[in-house]
């Protein structure tokens, strides 16, 4: 991770110097730009959790829209590009858009963030009020919700409330490092479906 003092225009300039490339990720807060290259553990983890939450809502019938990668950016204020994101509640405010006004339209429901080397922080969320954060760290689930201005922990999520979620990613994660990412997504796919 590269930590150094920078404008929104220095921002601007590096995400557009980047292209359409999502290395590195590249973070803007307070006159501070954050830079960071993805560990392959990073990908790994941020597919398990984004594969938790699709199975979980298929088995609800819910419908929804996922962007990974994705920028959000509130001009002059702020930008980051969460891990992966999820629309729940309000999908339709994301269908079919390629892209999406911060200012006016609906945050994503779910924002999750792999933590593997301290580069990500939950209240990086606040200024878009973001209803619930994943932060994945050395493995271990947190749930934050967002409340009166502010980010609290959770024990459990808005949209699974039924669900043991941090019972089933610590299964999901031992499972893939046993016998592989395929086969822990599949036996949980098959447990929604017993169950």
């Amino acid at each position: 991770m590269v930590q150094i003092p920078g404008t929104w225009q220095d921002y601007q300039a590096l995400c557009e110097s980047r292209g359409d490339g999502s290395i590195p990720r590249i973070k803007y807060c307070n006159g501070e730009i954050l830079l960071m290259s993805p560990m392959p553990r990073h990908g790994r983890e941020v597919h398990l959790l984004a594969r938790i939450v699709e199975i979980l809502l298929e088995k609800q019938n819910c419908n929804y829209e996922a962007f990974t990668p994705i920028t959000m950016e509130l001009p002059q204020e702020h930008g980051i590009e969460p891990d992966y994101c999820f629309y729940i509640n309000n999908w339709q405010a994301a269908v079919g858009k390629d892209r999406i006004n911060w200012k006016v339209e609906p945050p994503p429901d779910l924002a999750i963030e792999i933590d593997v080397t301290n580069y990500t922080k939950v209240n990086d969320y606040l200024a878009y009020q973001v209803p619930e954060v994943w932060l994945l760290k050395n493995k271990k689930l947190k749930i934050y919700g967002f409340q009166q201005g502010g980010y609290e922990l959770r024990s459990f999520s808005l949209y699974f409330p039924e669900i043991d979620l941090f019972q089933i990613s610590d299964w999901v994660f031992q499972r893939a490092a046993e016998v592989g990412t395929g086969v822990a997504i599949r036996e949980l796919r098959q447990l929604t479906i017993d169950n």
